[in-house]
């Protein structure tokens, strides 16, 4: 993260995503600790998803409260770059060195301490299990 708060997109990632998507994001958080940032197009079949719930379900709401709150929409710049939302940076503490880590159809940004935290978290047998239930 460079001090404006902006992040350099990994050159990998926005090779694939501007061919497949475009340069447009929707940059969230489901708890303010992490930074979840989704193609538009990724992003609108989750509210696709949501939009006749949203009414009718607390859980929904409360989701969408929190995806508002910390979310943004944003442009990769000429650089690369993407801006995230102040409110997040400042929530997660992203500043400085942070890890980007690719999760499918989005990237997650932490910052260092939280994510070796998450590293050094053990694999259990019930999550092998997890995984040889899915053939994985």
């Amino acid at each position: 993260m460079d001090e404006k708060g902006r992040l350099k997109v990994p050159a990998d990632f926005k090779r694939v995503v501007e061919g497949k998507y475009g340069n447009s994001f929707y940059i969230t958080s489901q708890d303010g600790q992490v930074a979840m940032i989704y193609p538009i197009e990724e992003w609108e079949k989750i509210e696709s998803k949501l939009v006749a719930k949203a009414n009718f379900n607390p859980s929904v709401k409360k989701y969408l409260n929190k995806v508002n709150y910390y979310g943004q929409s944003a442009e990769i710049d000429a650089q690369g770059r993407l801006l995230l939302p102040q409110i997040l940076r400042e929530s997660a503490q992203l500043v400085g060195d942070v890890t980007v880590q690719g999760n499918l159809t989005y990237l997650e940004v932490r910052n260092r301490a939280a994510a070796e935290a998450l590293a050094k978290e053990e694999f259990t047998a019930e999550d092998a299990k997890v995984l040889e239930e899915l053939s994985l």
